[in-house]
């Protein structure tokens, strides 16, 4: 089976059909199935694997169409959606049927809670997974151990010069020097509830002053000086490669961001076999493992479908 790339990301408020672009240019690898074996029931089923447009989910979404290839499912790849809502839209309309989402996410900006589950990854996954399903008809399948978080990071020497180990001590610190109150941070983060406005109530940042960016080029921009202070995922393969320093969320303001296969629960319930593979990458797949693949990325400027493949075929799911 080849994995097919659809090219209508930056359209999804049209119909698919309305692009006027292919819709069968082939990823470039032949995979066989390795571990993850063909599933009958699979054989030639269609399945779209969206992802949001940040490395680590882009990795996963490769991920998860290369298991599905090898199960023998027709896979369409629409990774690289621009923004969380834009990906979620896409999966409750149908135009794609897994996507990678966050527990924390799911809580917090889809449901609409201001605070995360008290207990830990398990309660958080629990509650996230229980509400989907009943209010948007949508499948969280068993969460990963890879959790994703968001924090703060400064340069490893501005860390040890202002003795910044937690968010608390970088609150402390620019109470006392209110000019250093400069963050770099994703538009996004900026407004969403689980973003920087819970870790203004958390820490009482007072009067920050907030430049945006991408989050490609907040972890360069902090490096360089650009901003004393930068929002970072806690599992990119940038913080090692500049040198960062991430700040204990010692607060708990971020809820926990396990990673999860996400699907319409009309789709996994017709094609139960789906499951398998999916859960198959989702319990390999660490904190310290992505890190690395997200480095051989962003950092050493890897192409993230083979990076992808690289890992897959090292756990033995695919040859």
């Amino acid at each position: 089976m080849k994995l097919r790339r659809l090219f209508c990301v930056a359209l999804l408020g049209v119909t698919l059909s309305s692009c006027g672009l292919t819709v069968n240019q082939a990823v470039p690898y032949d995979i066989r199935p390795g571990t993850i074996q063909p599933i009958p029931s699979l054989q030639g089923l269609k399945v779209t694997v969206g992802s949001k447009d940040f490395t680590e989910n882009i990795i996963l979404a490769y991920m998860a169409e290369m298991a599905l290839t090898a199960a023998g499912a027709d896979v369409v790849d629409l990774s690289d959606i621009k923004g969380s809502n834009s990906s979620r839209q896409a999966l409750l309309s149908g135009q794609t049927d897994v996507t990678w989402e966050y527990t924390g996410t799911g809580w917090i900006n889809y449901q609409g809670n201001e605070l995360p589950v008290p207990g830990g990854e398990k309660a958080q996954y629990e509650a996230t997974a229980k509400a989907d399903e009943e209010k948007f008809g949508v499948t969280w399948l068993n969460y990963s151990p890879l959790n994703d978080q968001y924090a703060f990071a400064v340069t490893e020497a501005y860390g040890a010069q202002n003795n910044l180990k937690t968010t608390s001590d970088l609150a402390a610190f620019i109470k006392q020097k209110p000019d250093q109150a400069v963050f770099c941070l994703e538009t996004e983060f900026t407004s969403r509830q689980d973003g920087f406005p819970a870790a203004v109530k958390a820490y009482g940042f007072q009067s920050p002053t907030v430049k945006n960016f991408g989050i490609g080029t907040i972890y360069s921009a902090v490096a360089s000086g650009t901003c004393p202070v930068g929002e970072v995922f806690t599992t990119d393969g940038r913080i090692s490669g500049l040198n960062l320093r991430v700040l204990e969320d010692d607060k708990k303001a971020f809820p926990q961001y396990n990673a999860v296969a996400t699907l319409r629960t009309e789709f996994i319930k017709a094609h139960p076999d789906l499951r398998g593979p999916l859960e198959a990458v989702s319990a390999a797949i660490t904190n310290e493992q992505m890190i690395e693949l997200c480095k051989q990325v962003d950092v050493d400027g890897q192409d993230a479908g083979k990076v992808a493949h690289d890992w897959m075929v090292k756990k033995g799911f695919v040859k």
